[in-house]
């Protein structure tokens, strides 16, 4: 069977990857690790999407995420398989603390029921509720809540103000009345089904994830590297190599002949044959793809995912004299609640995590702005953004003086919004998939949105695709692609 598995991939047609973000990347890796060809298809001149690292001036800048969560030996082996175990380097075990902005003050965030008990974050009367969550029922699991309505019903709405908004605003930099428990946190809404409970669930689920050796997102480690989160990309194209075409926009994609087929804006004729296609660059992108066959006079089958809305983030990277910032940035970072209505949305005390992201007797912060919070902000200009911020930073970290380095970048669709009713995009993405054998989607428009999820769903994705090319000469499917085939909820939105 390893031989004739062998032969099959040396006879059989590269699979066609659209997307040199992280989620592309480790599928590529991982699917030309198994011997299985590859052809990545990106349309900006480099890999990484969102990440990217700057090195300037003695200063590194993060203009994306700044860490990644270990949660899974997925991650674990793909950095050895990397070379990059070595060099990956944790976050500093003295800046665990996380500060929530309350009366204009940063207020530690409690790590323990004694500080939760002592903390002047959260009222006598908060306290005093948080016990009688055990007594709250739990809801039907064919009701989908939002994010607010969840935390309203079995916390209360201190605990929605002051501890759930600001962190909805630091991961989504989204709004908890929009974003659905179910698809935006499936871990919280299983522990409530499972367990009847959070607290409940927060003890009896930490002995089943050390069982299947996985860590949660609270308390998984976080790490980067020396020359920040660019050198992970990096490394899988220096892998890959010519599998990867930059500057390559894909037009359009249809199966003909057993075989997909891959255009590019600009080219003519018949495109390039595939095996199979994996599309895991952003909604919006792979909304203006063609996929055939499909009706008359009708838009392409994939416009639904333009559909998913995108929360617009800008991010200033700053750089201050050790002395001109009188707070001790001795944590994580600082989130800021809706209800302290201040222009941005938080703040990383970034070479407090990490070491050499600033020069000796300087520190670097990193600040987040817009979001659906306040999306008008995110297109600020430079001067705008750095005044804004400035102002806020002079109150809340006590900063003086002007920064030394300076980098901003705006992403006008950072992070996809999983809002109530997102299941209508999933079953969307199925029904695709269902009826197109061989085409694959895959992402954080999709798989969730942070850095580990999206490599543990180029991972997943790559196994599927590796079974799907290796099980042999496959029926003839020419005609699985009409458009009788696709479940209402699918046709609605073509």
């Amino acid at each position: 069977m390893r031989n004739g598995t062998a032969l099959l991939t040396n006879r059989m047609n590269s699979v066609a990857i659209v997307g040199a973000g992280i989620t592309g990347l480790t599928a590529a890796y991982e699917l030309k690790s198994k011997g299985i060809p590859v052809t990545v298809y990106e349309s900006s001149a480099r890999v990484g999407g969102v990440i990217q690292s700057v090195r300037r001036d003695g200063f590194l800048a993060e203009h994306g995420p700044n860490t990644i969560l270990e949660t899974s030996p997925v991650i674990t082996a793909l950095l050895r398989d990397l070379g990059l175990d070595s060099k990956r380097i944790y976050s500093d075990p003295g800046a665990k603390k996380r500060y929530i902005l309350r009366h204009g003050l940063p207020m530690e965030v409690p790590g323990s029921v004694i500080e939760f008990l002592r903390s002047e974050l959260f009222s006598f009367r908060a306290k005093c509720r948080l016990p009688f969550e055990m007594l709250v029922r739990k809801a039907s699991s064919d009701v989908e809540e939002s994010v607010s309505e969840f935390v309203l019903r079995r916390l209360g709405r201190e605990f929605l103000d002051y501890a759930i908004n600001p962190m909805i605003g630091g991961i989504y930099a989204g709004d908890p009345d929009r974003l659905s428990v179910t698809h935006a946190f499936p871990r919280l809404h299983e522990v409530e089904q499972r367990y009847g409970s959070l607290l409940l669930g927060q003890l009896l689920g930490a002995r089943e994830r050390r069982k299947r050796q996985e860590t949660s997102k609270q308390s998984a480690p976080k790490f980067s590297f020396p020359d920040g989160l660019q050198t992970l990309t990096d490394r899988l194209h220096q892998k890959l190599q010519e599998d990867v075409r930059l500057r390559s926009s894909v037009r359009n994609i249809r199966r003909r002949h057993g075989a997909w087929e891959v255009s590019l804006a600009g080219s003519s004729g018949a495109g390039k044959p595939h095996s199979a296609v994996l599309l895991a660059a952003p909604g919006g992108r792979l909304a203006n793809i063609q996929l055939e066959p499909q009706k008359p006079n009708s838009s392409t089958l994939l416009a639904f995912l333009g559909e998913i809305r995108y929360a617009p983030v800008a991010s200033l990277v700053l750089g201050f004299r050790r002395e001109d910032v009188s707070h001790p940035l001795d944590g994580f970072g600082v989130l800021i609640p809706e209800m302290e209505k201040r222009s941005f949305l938080g703040v990383i005390f970034s070479s407090s995590l990490f070491p050499n992201r600033a020069p000796d007797g300087h520190v670097t912060v990193t600040c987040y702005l817009g979001g659906t919070r306040s999306p008008e902000l995110a297109g600020c200009e430079k001067a705008t953004a750095l005044a804004l911020v400035l102002k806020e930073l002079r109150s809340i970290l006590g900063v003086k003086g002007l920064p030394v380095f300076v980098e901003h970048v705006i992403w006008p669709k950072a992070i996809p919004q999983y809002e109530v009713g997102f299941g209508r995009f999933k079953k969307a993405m199925d029904s695709v998939e269902a009826v197109h054998p061989g085409l694959h989607l895959a992402g954080h428009f999709r798989n969730g949105i942070s850095l580990g999820d999206s490599i543990l769903a180029g991972h997943d994705v790559a196994q599927r695709i590796r079974d799907f090319v290796t099980s042999g000469p496959a029926e003839n499917l020419e005609t699985a692609g009409s458009m009788t085939n696709f479940p209402p909820e699918l046709q609605e939105t073509t």
